[in-house]
């Protein structure tokens, strides 16, 4: 019987992190079924001179309101990747209560009908998504649901609270509970609240992930803290966007991961992930103290999106202060308390290059883009470029590690770490999420001042056996599906 499709002549880097391989590779009904020699098929694709690898995985987003906003993710499919974890950072677009007032700054969405993660992913998959959903149950929104923006610690009976909704999120597929512990209002509740959640999570096989307490001068002693959640809760543990931010910290990776070291070599099991670029990005409002502005800080700020000054967009803090006559106090000020203020986000210069690299050789170390899908404005070039720049950049250009290492981290190790069953492998009877790019010109070229260009090198993407993006461009197949923690539907 003649197959879907068939890539001849291609050289396979399949997932495992092994040496790669010419192959045809042959396709049926949306999963590999063919690796080697390859049957006639409805479609051959003349795959010479090329890679074909595993789709990629972003470990790292916050796409929840993108799959409603933007179901064909052409930003994500652009750079290879088929499927992704959403509900990052504690904010996740489930559970939902659509009675209670919606937060401006919450970025995993501000309105919705749904209640249940169940009604969410129907919700998505109505939208025809581009590309697949994983999600985690975000500790900000449970304790939003459950007491508010209260600045104290919760309650047992607000615990057991957010233990429900955890706990039937799990039940519904969600791979894992994360924190973003310098964020409101998660940053209020003490290390027993999230011990008693990571607990929920973990009984049902799914891991703990957080944006810790802390990445600057105090980053050992949250590094020490999450560990401590992980043992006590009995979860996994996944290190988010892994950092030593501000200056005077940098360097600051090495004694981190030398802690992540000593504690899996114990027999815990921690994992990480890391975007490639030196500046991070997320809503201004949580980042400033009005009573006393960060003015080093500040300096080294360019906004994303600012609704009620469009014409600061793509704009530095200095630059809007010489605009405008202000100082630099005030040039924070009037983005951030206007009426639609604590949307404003923006993007702080805050990583080291040499720390990027420290993370990327860590063997532990995944990839994701922490991109902020705000396309009205002007996002992070991460939205764009992540996957790219590690293969083109990191790979190509600088050497840090191996093209098959790197796909084997966005693919398989990735799959494995997050439960998606079935993916990250080219291999007989796995779904058929595939890039095919080529080594020598695959790179990112989005910039911060030109943040929405698509990468070049990457030549088709498939997803679920359905070729979605072909040559730049985007077919509109709507192929993607919503994930359940160890499930392969």
């Amino acid at each position: 019987m003649a197959a879907d499709m068939v890539f001849r002549n291609a050289t396979v880097i399949d997932g495992s992190g092994g040496a790669r391989l010419a192959a045809d590779v042959a396709v049926t009904d949306g999963r590999v079924s063919a690796v080697g020699e390859a049957p006639l098929a409805t479609r051959e694709i003349d795959a010479s001179g090329l890679i074909l690898s595993p789709g990629f995985v972003d470990t790292h987003s916050h796409d929840d309101a993108a799959f409603i906003r933007y179901p064909g993710m052409e930003f994500k499919l652009a750079q290879g990747v088929t499927s992704e974890i959403s509900g990052n950072c504690g904010f996740s677009a489930a559970p939902h209560d659509p009675g209670q007032p919606p937060r401006p700054d919450d970025i995993a969405g501000r309105s919705a009908d749904w209640r249940t993660l169940s009604e969410y992913f129907a919700a998505c998959m109505k939208r025809r998504p581009a590309i697949n959903n994983a999600m985690l149950i975000g500790h900000n929104k449970l304790r939003y649901m459950a007491s508010g923006m209260e600045k104290r610690a919760a309650t047992a009976d607000e615990i057991a609270r957010m233990r429900g909704w955890l706990g039937q999120a799990m039940e519904e597929g969600a791979v894992g509970f994360s924190t973003g512990l310098i964020y409101e209002p998660g940053r209020y509740s003490d290390t027993g609240e999230v011990v008693a959640l990571a607990n929920e999570a973990g009984r049902a096989g799914g891991l703990y992930a957080t944006h810790m307490r802390n990445e600057g001068e105090r980053l050992l002693e949250a590094v020490d803290e999450a560990i401590h959640i992980a043992r006590e809760s009995g979860s996994k543990l996944h290190i988010s966007h892994h950092k030593s931010a501000g200056k005077k910290n940098w360097g600051g990776v090495r004694a981190s991961l030398a802690k992540v070291d000593a504690a899996n070599a114990s027999g815990m099991d921690i994992t990480l992930d890391v975007y490639p670029y030196t500046a991070g990005s997320g809503p201004m409002n949580q980042y400033v103290n009005l009573d006393h502005i960060d003015v080093e800080w500040a300096k080294h700020v360019l906004i994303a999106t600012c609704p009620d000054f469009r014409e600061f967009e793509g704009m530095t803090i200095p630059e809007i202060a010489s605009r405008c006559e202000w100082e630099i106090e005030e040039a924070v000020r009037q983005v951030i308390t206007g009426p639609r203020g604590k949307e404003t986000i923006c993007i702080h210069f805050i990583i080291d290059e040499a720390d990027i690299e420290t993370n990327l050789r860590h063997p532990r170390m995944m990839i994701g883009s922490d991109g902020i899908p705000e396309l009205n404005g002007q996002p992070h070039p991460r939205l764009f470029g992540t996957m790219p720049r590690v293969l083109g950049h990191y790979v190509r250009e600088r050497g840090v590690l191996s093209l098959e290492e790197a796909v084997r981290r966005m693919t398989s190790m990735a799959c494995e770490r997050f439960g998606l069953a079935g993916r990250g492998l080219v291999k007989e009877g796995y779904r058929a999420d595939l890039v095919l790019f080529d080594e020598q010109t695959i790179i990112d070229r989005a910039t911060y001042k030109e943040p929405k260009q698509e990468p070049a090198g990457i030549r088709m993407v498939v997803v679920n056996g359905e070729v979605a993006m072909e040559d730049g461009r985007h077919t509109g197949a709507g192929a993607g599906r919503m994930l359940r923690y160890g499930k392969d539907d």
